[in-house]
């Protein structure tokens, strides 16, 4: 099983071990399109058009020190992507407290998307870095359109055969769409937040409940110890973990659809 999380815009302070050194990440087969993204962000970052930097990475006036870390990102101290990566949704997985078998399972299952490095594992080595995957950068342009056109052929091979649990955001998920026999054993979830309005159930999706689901999702996966060999499987064991899972109808040559609906008490 092969689970997709997207990265989180809230990240630890700093590495605290070597420095950053790419070709030692997985999915190696990436590290060409890596360099020349780092390149093209340290560029920008360390140039002398500071507003211009700011406004391609969406920064205020007042995270001027995002720009001067990204600057220095190849000289950075690095830690486990698990690490760097500190949002609600990594907060609620809390990786630190899982058993060991359940974090053996998730160095082997967890992808985590990446604007700046493509797709990483947990253990990784990256410093904390400033680059959502909407930004456009000198030499590249669009980072969406420029990993959907490098991710491909590392993301089937690291599918295998077996299913996907695919948990990225929108915008991370327009970077590799699965295709054929891979988005057949995909599965898409959506977070539902339901609440009562006037005595009417109302949906929505709320970005603190879908990040959190997320999160506590994943954790119940590995600490269970599942290993769903198909999209079904896959499925059913979402619904023998408690949660309540709604399938949308198929669409042809997309991956499976499903709805996971939290209830407001």
């Amino acid at each position: 099983m092969l689970i997709l999380l997207p990265p989180s815009e809230g990240k630890a302070d700093a590495g605290t071990g070597r420095r950053l050194d790419p070709s030692r990440l997985s999915l190696p087969e990436l590290t060409p399109a890596r360099e020349e993204v780092l390149t093209a962000l340290v560029g920008l970052c360390a140039g002398p058009d500071e507003a211009a930097a700011r406004a391609a990475l969406g920064l205020s006036e007042g995270q001027r020190g995002d720009l001067r870390r990204n600057a220095r990102l190849r000289e950075a101290a690095t830690a486990p992507a698990g690490r760097i990566y500190t949002g609600v949704l990594y907060e609620a997985l809390d990786l630190p407290s899982l058993p060991p078998a359940a974090e053996r399972l998730a160095r082997r299952s967890v992808l985590i998307s990446s604007g700046l490095w493509g797709a990483v594992r947990l253990t990784d080595r990256i410093p904390p870095y400033r680059c959502p995957v909407g930004t456009k950068l000198p030499g590249i342009g669009a980072l969406s359109a420029y990993w959907r056109r490098a991710l491909g052929p590392a993301m089937v091979a690291a599918a295998g055969n077996g299913p996907v649990l695919d948990l990225r955001s929108g915008a991370y998920a327009a970077t590799w769409a699965p295709r054929g026999v891979v988005a057949e054993r995909t599965v898409t979830v959506r977070v539902l937040h339901e609440r009562d309005v006037d005595g009417v159930p109302t949906r929505s999706v709320v970005s603190h409940f879908n990040k959190a689901t997320k999160g506590r999702l994943v954790r119940d996966l590995l600490t269970a110890g599942v290993r769903p060999r198909t999209a079904d499987a896959l499925v059913g064991t979402l619904r023998d973990l408690k949660y309540t899972v709604e399938e949308q109808p198929p669409v042809l040559g997309r991956s499976r659809q499903v709805d996971i609906v939290v209830t407001e008490l």
